[in-house]
């Protein structure tokens, strides 16, 4: 026993050395991510349309920027809060999971068949484009063997001939820096960075505005043109990712490209049908803004929009080009696109509409969409950033509209696109018409609606990220129980064996329609700005 108690310590140590021997033995998940170049290297491809000059980034200390954050107390345990997150947790690890088993190393899952599909290049986007997801619920290892996998990407093998511009920046180009952002690991930047020469050699137009498609042998050969009715939002949001990939690496050159598409939306602001805002499809070809007469801050306009204050955080407020382009044309938004419906429990909630012009003439349509849920985000930040205290109050409006969208349907999820009865005014009484309802609604929808033109539900994230932004900006506690009821809502009317889908009538009591597809998310540009925006105390 003597010889035990004066050997005890020496085991112990002798002990820890083989422990930490073992340690040091064990794989490091973090030495597996090592970058593998592509076969085809874009950077090396002459430009048929080459810069004069390249402007550089916005130099200096950046500004003090208003606080975006509520001044919450000290944290305290919630134990609701971390079920919450709990269960949140738990119903992505079950789709990836999935991911992981049926579909590896294609673009998606289809989640009621249990097969794959690649319709975003074929390199395998759900990898990329979850990996900040995987490292923000701390899943380190499986962030650490899927960030191994991701940085051995070949671009050039590829089936395709030609990918989307915008797709592939804000998925891959996106999901690559916004991991590299959080992890640090270089060989992300160094797979970004390929990439975006890839990208790159899309604005070698005439005019440098690129195209919606990157067609390879087009870029090679130096005969791309820009679109002459192209999506306003396709070529205008590359901002945030290009700006990002410059700052990270020293070159310019991505910020410029960015940059000259920027410079097109100040030079035809004022010069389209609704002068202010920019259409669905512009010409960009010739420069003409003015050929189509369709607004809104949905589909095809949305990130034109919800980019303007981001890239002015991002620039640290050293270019106010995006403070003016933000103002202008949501002051024009409010006057013409955003409506507040009448509804039968009075809730003061607003929505963005969209307005159509016609020989000179201008109707406002209370037409509503869920991808423009984004807004209420963006007037919340917006508000913030440029000291607008109505667009905060705006953001919560809308915020809370598409919440009350939701709860209105049987499945608690809102429609792709939808028609309401609109209110005279945003502010002040709008008591609910019985008459006006009986005349202009639909009888088969929740009252307040008149009509559901697509009544899917394309599990889009836009409507409950608005809802946690103004509650991280505002502090209103009843949001965080809004977005739970909306998540929860979402689950039941979309799970799958597999994982979750679209479906196809949210109108539908019962068991819903499944459909084989389901949306890859958008998530890494609102990550990449986040970060930045959260590194200021005051933010």
């Amino acid at each position: 026993m003597e010889v035990l108690r004066r050997l005890g310590p020496l085991l112990v140590l002798v002990a820890a050395m083989l422990l930490s021997l073992l340690f040091l033995l064990l794989p490091d998940e973090r030495a597996q991510v090592k970058f593998r170049a592509s076969s085809f290297d874009w950077s090396t491809v002459p430009q048929a349309n080459p810069v004069a000059s390249i402007k550089p980034l916005p130099t200096g200390a950046p500004l003090p920027l208003p606080r975006v954050q509520h001044d919450f107390p000290r944290v305290r345990r919630d134990p609701t809060a971390k079920a919450r997150q709990r269960a949140v947790r738990d119903v992505f690890l079950r789709c990836w999971n999935s991911y992981k088993r049926h579909a590896w190393g294609d673009d998606e899952l289809l989640p009621v068949s249990g097969g794959s599909k690649s319709s975003y290049g074929g390199w395998g986007v759900t990898m990329v484009d979850a990996l900040d997801t995987l490292w923000i619920m701390g899943l380190h290892n499986e962030f650490y063997a899927t960030a191994a996998a991701v940085v051995r990407l070949d671009w050039a093998n590829t089936t395709y001939t030609s990918v989307k511009v915008f797709e592939t920046t804000i998925r891959y180009l996106g999901g690559l820096i916004s991991a590299y952002d959080l992890s640090g690991r270089p060989a992300l930047l160094q797979k970004a960075t390929e990439l975006g020469d890839m990208l790159y050699m899309a604005f070698d137009t005439p005019n440098r505005i690129p195209p919606f498609m990157l067609d390879f042998a087009d870029a090679r050969d130096g005969t791309q043109i820009a679109g002459d009715s192209e999506s306003a939002a396709a070529p205008t949001s590359l901002t945030l990712e290009f700006t990002r990939l410059a700052q990270l690496t020293g070159d310019a050159r991505y910020f410029d490209a960015a940059d000259r598409v920027v410079q097109f939306l100040v030079r035809t602001q004022n010069e389209t049908l609704l002068p202010g805002l920019w259409p669905s499809m512009i010409d960009f070809q010739s420069g003409d803004a003015g050929i189509d007469g369709h607004f809104s801050l949905g589909a095809d306009c949305d990130s034109l929009y919800e980019y303007l204050p981001k890239m002015y955080a991002l620039l640290g407020g050293l270019d106010g080009v995006y403070e003016t382009l933000y103002r202008r044309a949501m002051d024009v938004a409010v006057q013409n696109l955003l409506f507040r419906p009448m509804l039968p429990d009075g809730e003061d909630v607003l929505f963005a509409g969209e307005a159509s012009v016609y020989a000179g003439d201008l109707d406002q349509l209370p037409q509503g969409q869920h991808l423009a849920c984004f807004a209420g985000g963006m007037f919340g930040l917006g508000g913030k950033l440029f000291g607008i205290d109505d667009h905060v109050s705006i953001g919560n409006r809308l915020a809370r509209g598409c919440a009350w969208a939701y709860r209105a349907f049987p499945t608690g999820v809102m429609p792709e696109k939808f028609a309401m009865i609109a209110c005279d005014s945003l502010n002040g009484l709008c008591p609910w018409d019985e008459s006006r309802w009986e005349s202009e609604g639909d009888e088969i929808l929740p009252k307040g609606f008149s009509g559901a033109e697509d009544p899917r539900y394309l599990l889009r994230p836009e409507a409950i990220e608005s809802v946690f932004l103004l509650y991280r900006m505002t502090g209103d506690e009843d949001l965080q129980d809004i977005a739970w009821q909306m998540f929860e809502s979402v689950v039941k009317a979309t799970e799958t064996e597999y994982a979750n889908s679209e479906i196809e009538d949210v109108t539908a009591t019962g068991e819903t329609e499944k459909w084989d597809s389901m949306e890859v998310s958008k998530q890494p540009k609102a990550i990449i700005l986040f970060r930045h925006v959260l590194a200021n105390p005051q933010c």
